[in-house]
């Protein structure tokens, strides 16, 4: 029985790829936001306004966004940054809070980040400007461990570490399934006691409305790790390239799927 022939490279790229995708790649914005520019009716290929996200881009077709061209994507790349409190993660807010993009470095890229860390969180936050990498990282298949130091305030009452070991069973909170956490006592003092946590799934402010479900209430949240990737001693507000050869020892899934 003759092999069967591998399907032609060529081809493939003749086809072209989803908008969104593409959007996605050009550090534009997540696919599930450039699903929703589309909708918007902010994006042109070839000078027609597209009106849904099924749509698949001609190779060498011309992109507009919001009116600009888009250019021809760069090589993936990724950073890590040290989040301070005080900033949110999104592009635009409409309460006109500060955002974490308006505080980047003038030199890099146009970023999106991996995940969020919410108003009052600090510590790790990674950027990419390819959006497909920032979707994968994020997925729970990804497997990489986030991990958080968090100070609880306690009040009058006992933090029992018994409490905290109920956790790697998963919790259920107002029907919303949160999957397995790891949870210790660091250490304590007065009605504060510092905790440190891992999960992989993150859902939004997943840590904080396991801690206020117990009981208490978190008045610091610090993310120390994203998988391989440490915080360490990167400077509050301080931006740092993750070396392109760590990037794809990593990850090496994720760029064979790009070859």
């Amino acid at each position: 029985m003759p092999a069967m022939e591998k399907p032609d490279r060529t081809e493939k790229q003749e086809k072209g790829a989803r908008i969104a995708k593409v959007l996605a790649r050009a550090g534009i914005a997540s696919r599930r936001a450039a699903e929703a520019l589309i909708v918007a009716g902010r994006v042109a290929v070839n000078g027609t306004v597209l009106t849904t996200p099924a749509f698949i881009v001609p190779i060498d077709a011309a992109i507009k966004v919001d009116g600009k061209l888009l250019a021809a994507p760069e090589k993936t790349r990724l950073w890590r940054y040290h989040k301070p409190a005080g900033l949110i993660t999104t592009a635009n807010d409409p309460q006109g809070r500060p955002t974490v993009f308006a505080h980047l470095p003038k030199h890099l890229p146009r970023v999106v980040s991996v995940g969020r860390l919410d108003l009052t969180s600090e510590g790790l936050l990674l950027l990419t400007n390819d959006g497909s990498l920032a979707r994968h990282l994020e997925l729970p298949s990804c497997g990489w461990l986030r991990r958080y130091r968090v100070r609880v305030h306690t009040g009058s009452k006992n933090l029992d570490p018994a409490m905290l070991d109920t956790l790697k069973h998963g919790i259920t909170i107002e029907g919303v399934r949160y999957a397995s956490i790891e949870a210790s006592i660091d250490h304590a003092k007065g009605h504060n006691v510092w905790l440190n946590m891992g999960l992989v799934e993150g859902k939004n402010r997943e840590i904080r409305r396991v801690i206020e479900h117990m009981g208490f209430h978190v008045n610091r949240l610090i993310r120390l790790a994203y998988g391989p990737l440490q915080l360490g001693k990167l400077a509050v507000g301080a931006v740092e390239e993750v070396p392109g050869r760590v990037l794809k020892d990593q990850i090496p899934g994720f760029f064979a799927e790009k070859a």
